[in-house]
């Protein structure tokens, strides 16, 4: 029999073989051989000894350890004897031992494991793959590198782009002085009265005015989409700052008005705090009163209650300034430059500016608009040409539609390229380069929208700054309104989005179609299928049909807006 096995017998006389004993039990059997081998030498026998006898000479060393002397205490005995058994049981095995347990994939649902920064610095290479291929094919066909068409797109209008976007943005400054003049009226200019209309008025006209600019100019489509995003991004700060302000002001009415509470017309409802981008407008419900405590009393303590209520909604959260000291133009060209769009009296703030950190981003921005101009040279303007060019010729609508079918399959790699680039160079880079710029310590202007599973979240999560403020200023103001409900608010919120993305896209192919805002407001019935019951829990599923829908839905506007 082998010495490997060892041989029982099952009760009729057939030998079974079992492996050998595991590790564990062979630990114990060395314990045992240790003990016994303590207990000799504490009756002065050595190992192996049958009768008492003197101790024999100690064997010459073998040269692989050092030999135990007879004297040495229990606890040094055991361990030598441990060491040489394990030395033996390494040498008699052939294959190292491999530890198994309980465990999931990185890419497991229920895996804990989120850094996959890997992935990011394999994506970046990729691109640098393509462009070096992108560039040895034109250096075979053409003998340059780059073709680079668009060039004269991005250098022309240039300089009145660069004039007119300083105009507009200064022209946002009217905010300030026209709330300073709203915090020191007294009478029909106040905010609740006449101010709140005369900045209503002023920030329609500014729109109209600044959407039609580019138009009547004629600029070209890339210096017409920069200036339309960074109109947007200015009117959405303009009115943060103009209502927010207001409602300060207001607030700052009541408290001084409550010096002489006597006096007629003073309001003693609750304080009204303004609602933060997870929150709407509410009111502050005073305390219940406590029967032991008289009327008298408890009037004056609900009085001195509601002064700290309006008290600290006139005070930053962090306790650094109070309105109207904020009513500065450094305090509102900081605004301007900080990476979002709803106005605080104060926000977190870095100790310095990396500058290293600031170049990188720099440096990122324009490496971004490089790629996409690569993609879009090398992979979107030859699709959409050849499609236009086959589509002048078609006999039947079928052929059309097969075209058209063809370019939307041809542009699903690009786009989905383009609209990666394009989520990093805002998201990423130039709202990064902001928030290094002025110190801004909140960097969270997106979260996993990646592992979105219905268009709601993902309307949530890929764009937190404008999240923020149309859950401040748009949900919140169509939610406290009478006669609307929350689903009617979402939808409304969801109308005055479509509407922008439709201006953007009308910029890009000079075209007012309204595919983008119909395939917008298609989202909701969307979502309330995948928020049944039948589909509310296929996690999986519904992130496959999320990402399929974008990317489809990217090609295929623009497919639309160019051919059709």
């Amino acid at each position: 029999m082998s010495s490997g096995f060892q041989a029982q017998s099952n009760g009729n006389g057939t030998p079974i073989l079992h492996p050998r004993a595991k590790r564990a039990l062979e630990q114990s059997s060395l314990l045992n051989n240790g003990q016994q081998q303590q207990a000799s030498n504490s009756q002065g026998l050595q190992p192996g000894d049958q009768n008492p006898s003197p101790a024999p000479v100690p064997a010459p060393p073998s040269g692989t350890s050092t030999p135990v002397p007879s004297n040495a205490p229990p606890s040094l005995v055991a361990t030598s004897s441990a060491r040489k058994a394990l030395r033996a049981q390494q040498r008699r095995r052939l294959f190292p031992t491999v530890d198994y347990e309980a465990r999931v994939s990185h890419f497991d649902p229920q895996s804990e494991h989120r850094d996959f920064r890997g992935f990011f610095i394999l994506f970046w290479i990729g691109l640098a793959i393509m462009v070096i291929t992108t560039m040895l094919r034109n250096m075979k066909e053409t003998g340059a590198p780059l073709q680079l068409r668009q060039r004269q797109l991005f250098i022309e209008n240039i300089y009145e782009l660069a004039a007119s976007d300083l105009a507009m943005t200064a022209s946002t400054a009217l905010s300030l002085p026209l709330h300073m003049l709203y915090a020191r009226s007294g009478g029909w200019l106040q905010w609740r009265k006449g101010g709140i209309w005369i900045q209503s008025a002023y920030q329609a006209a500014w729109l109209l005015y600044w959407v039609d600019w580019p138009f009547l100019r004629s600029w070209t489509w890339t210096a017409q989409v920069f200036f339309t995003l960074h109109l947007l991004a200015l009117f959405m700060k303009m009115h943060s700052y103009a209502f927010y302000n207001g409602h300060l002001s207001e607030t700052r009415r009541r408290l001084n008005e409550l010096d002489d509470p006597q006096k007629k017309g003073v309001s003693r409802s609750a304080a009204i705090k303004y609602p933060n981008s997870a929150g709407r407008l509410h009111e502050l419900a005073p305390d219940p009163e406590s029967p032991s405590v008289e009327k008298s009393e408890s009037t004056l303590m609900e009085l001195q209650q509601l002064r700290e209520d309006l008290a600290v909604e006139l005070t930053s959260p962090l306790g650094h300034v109070t309105y109207a000291q904020n009513l500065t133009i450094a305090n509102y060209i900081d605004f301007l430059c900080c990476p979002t769009l709803c106005y605080e009296l104060e926000y977190p703030r870095n100790e310095r500016i990396n500058f290293l950190e600031l170049f990188y981003k720099t440096l990122a921005v324009f490496g971004c608009i490089f790629l996409l101009t690569i993609v879009s040279e090398e992979f979107v303007m030859p699709t959409l040409d050849e499609a236009a060019l086959r589509l002048q010729y078609i006999s039947a609508l079928s052929d059309g539609a097969l075209i058209l079918a063809e370019t939307v399959s041809r542009l699903l790699f690009p786009f989905m390229l383009i609209f990666l680039l394009v989520f990093l160079v805002i998201f990423e880079y130039v709202l990064g380069a902001f928030a290094e710029l002025t110190r801004f310590a909140d960097r969270h202007f997106y979260d996993d929208w990646w592992n979105s599973t219905d268009w709601l979240s993902f309307s949530r999560e890929w764009n937190i700054p404008v999240h923020n403020f149309f859950r401040r200023h748009v949900y919140s103001a169509f939610s406290r309104s009478k006669g609307i409900s929350r689903p009617v608010a979402t939808a409304l919120t969801f109308l005055i989005s479509a509407l922008a993305h439709e201006l953007v896209m009308g910029c890009i192919t000079k075209k007012l179609r309204g595919y983008g805002a119909v395939a917008m407001m298609l989202q909701m019935p969307i979502v309330m299928v995948q928020r049944s019951k039948w589909v509310r829990g296929r996690t999986l599923l519904n992130n496959v049909l999320f990402w399929c829908s974008m990317i489809l839905g990217l090609s295929m506007m623009c497919a639309l807006y160019v051919l059709v």
